[in-house]
């Protein structure tokens, strides 16, 4: 391991040497300044012809302190429409600071009113009422009104695009009525508890506005949209007229940052000044960070897992009766090291899971699951010669080239699956072909992504691996675990409600549906001149609470 270690540190450092090679290559002197000449009266006075004076220059104005920020990210946008974002859960955390439902994701992992003052639940669970709150404008200026808000709950409902539900949980969305101006209900087929999370995704837009939303967004939010660049930029801007806590920024650009060297590039523009913020940044990077910056650590709110295409040869395998394909994906889960992993990506930073639940999830996760496949080689090759592939196998591990922890932790799996005589290639893919080929085609064998949930319901992260899911891309299939998850879905007793989804995340690790491993540790770096950057215990960035310090 430690071999393996330096020589992928060797490589690392070998690229970021050629990389600052590169960008110095263009460079050249520094133009000279140049001081403008001195004003002249025009005439000389009467009383001294033999010296020219010039007149007084007047004290320059002061230049106005800079109050925009530039924030470098490691993926593009999947879509500028918040009811249709994609699977890129990088899309939705910038969203956030344009759009708003009639609550939204709070700090803690709740929600707070928003474009809605306040709302009840009716005893059975199946109507919600909302009162709207007053005063609430568009980006475009006009005011927030029911019709509007009708149009965007009936929209994620599937009332356009052929009836596609754009929001899942709204599935079980039976009416959507406005018995007065200042009123909205929702009536649901079904008890959820956990309904309010998902109107958080129901974004509030003007009515019949769907169409241009992918183009030229208008939301609610503490930003407006300005312009949007392909694989290169979005550029928002203070909204002077938004109903709740001013955005103490007047305009943040989001820099995309594409390709396996986007790390090292985004440390480079840090250090530049190009940059003023950088998200999601390796936590192994710190030492070329440096000390000039404020630097924050946290886990990401997600799972990565090398994911295993459960309908893909070998692991879809059963033959006289054995599931040949499920002693395979567990003999691989024996015989990776998932502390020497976190060790090598992390430094030791991460969050073994064992389930597709992270950690901030407190009320479903179970850390004991993590143990389930301490490592164990002598296990891993009794499974193996159990199964009839003693010898082992060619598979491929394709990896998005945007994320070098995912690089990494392909790199180090492909390393410790060759001691069962595995032999895992890495195939390194742009996001773009990695999202229609693995995520949307569900053409792979194995890939090492991560996956993240929008709020804290636990729903999100289970209910994807259920049967007949359209986000099910690692094609789990499995009967009981569909039961559990639906019923889970409309029970009304919340601890009957956790003890299911327990009971199916246990299934997933039993099966070795894929094989969890972290939640990564991840860097917020700072220009040391802003603040007020928090922390969300779900995948969002909120720009609004940052400012520049007085």
């Amino acid at each position: 391991m430690n071999t393996l270690r330096r020589a992928l540190l060797l490589l690392a450092a070998a690229a970021l040497v050629l990389t600052s090679l590169c960008a110095c290559g263009a460079g050249g002197t520094e133009p000279t300044s140049t001081t403008p000449a001195t004003a002249q009266s025009g005439e000389l006075p009467t009383e001294d012809p033999g010296e020219a004076t010039a007149e007084p220059t007047a004290e320059p104005t002061p230049e106005p302190k800079r109050n925009s920020v530039t924030v470098g990210i490691a993926q593009d946008l999947d879509s500028l429409d918040p009811h249709n974002p994609g699977s890129n859960a990088g899309t939705s955390e910038v969203l956030f600071n344009l759009f708003e439902g009639l609550v939204k994701a709070s700090p803690d992992g709740g929600v707070v009113p928003a474009v809605a003052s306040d709302y009840t639940v009716s005893e059975d669970g199946l109507t919600y009422t909302f009162t709207l709150r007053e005063g609430v404008k568009f980006h475009s200026g006009a005011a927030v009104t029911a019709e509007d808000v009708l149009y965007s709950l009936n929209r994620c409902a599937g009332s356009e695009n052929e009836g596609t539900v754009l929001v899942p949980a709204f599935s079980i969305v039976g009416e959507v009525a406005s018995p007065d101006e200042k009123t909205v209900t929702i009536t649901l087929t079904e008890p959820n508890l956990e309904f309010i999370y998902s109107v958080a995704e129901a974004s509030i837009i003007p009515k019949d506005s769907g169409s241009q939303m992918a183009t030229d967004p208008v939301g609610t939010g503490p930003f407006q949209f300005v312009s949007y660049t392909p694989q290169e930029s979005l550029v928002v801007k203070r909204f002077a007229d938004y109903w709740g806590t001013p955005a103490k920024l007047d305009e943040v650009t989001f820099q995309v940052y594409l390709g396996s060297s986007n790390t090292s590039a985004m440390v480079m523009a840090l250090q530049s000044g190009t940059l003023d913020m950088v998200i999601h940044m390796p936590n192994t990077m710190a030492p070329e960070i440096g000390t000039d910056f404020t630097v924050l650590q946290d886990t990401m709110k997600l799972v990565q897992a090398l994911y295993i295409n459960n309908d893909a040869e070998p692991f879809n395998i059963e033959k006289d009766g054995v599931k040949v394909g499920e002693l395979i994906r567990k003999a691989m889960y024996y015989a990776i090291d998932v502390p020497a992993i976190i060790d090598f990506v992390c430094d030791g930073a991460g969050v073994a899971t064992g389930t597709s639940m992270y950690p901030a999830q407190k009320r479903y996760f179970m850390p004991e699951l993590a143990e389930n496949y301490a490592y164990n080689l002598d296990m891993a090759q009794e499974l193996m010669s159990y199964a009839g592939y003693a010898d082992g196998f060619d598979m491929t591990i394709t990896v998005p080239n945007n994320y070098e922890q995912h690089i990494l932790t392909a790199e180090v799996i492909a390393e410790q699956l060759k001691a069962i005589h595995i032999n895992a290639t890495v195939e390194q893919v742009e996001w773009g072909a990695w999202y229609q080929d693995v995520y949307k085609d569900r053409n792979f064998q194995t890939s090492v992504c991560a996956i993240s949930a929008s709020d804290m319901s636990a729903r999100e992260m289970l209910v994807r691996y259920a049967s007949d899911n359209s986000k099910n891309f690692i094609n789990f299939k499995d009967a009981d675990y569909d039961a559990k998850v639906a019923a889970a879905q409309t029970t009304l007793d919340e601890e009957e409600q956790i003890s299911l989804y327990k009971e199916a995340e246990t299934i997933l690790n039993e099966r070795a549906a894929s094989l969890w491993i972290q939640d990564l540790c991840e860097l917020v770096v700072l220009n040391p001149e802003l603040e007020g950057y928090t922390f969300y215990c779900t995948y969002v960035l909120d720009m609004s609470t940052i400012g520049f310090k007085a």
